[in-house]
């Protein structure tokens, strides 16, 4: 199982990746750990804003590629109402390999 995930920092800044453990991954990021992102570790993540899941590598990275396509504006809407995933990507990526889901980090 892999994670697409967005990330929001205390600068309000958005970080886009991908795991296979999103509660390990996030506390990589949160912890400034050499195992985090260069950019997490210079912009302290404040939460996990969205989640995706999907079956394998390849469909998650292209979605992943996607979501960094997508404008600021663009990814806040999405943050907000998830349907517009439909209107971003729906003539781009088969939508039924992917799941939203909520994430409780604890």
């Amino acid at each position: 199982m892999y994670y697409i995930y967005i990330l929001r920092c205390q600068d309000n800044s958005l970080y886009i990746g991908i795991t296979t453990d999103i509660k390990r991954r996030f506390h990589e990021h949160i912890s400034k750990a050499n195992k985090g992102a260069k950019y997490t570790k210079a912009h302290a993540v404040e939460s996990i804003e969205f989640c995706m899941v999907c079956q394998n590598r390849s469909i998650a990275s292209k979605m992943e590629y996607r979501l960094k396509t997508l404008s600021k504006k663009q990814k806040e809407n999405l943050i907000q109402n998830h349907d517009n995933l439909k209107i971003y990507f729906q003539d781009q990526l088969d939508l039924s390999l992917y799941e939203i889901i909520q994430v409780n980090i604890e």
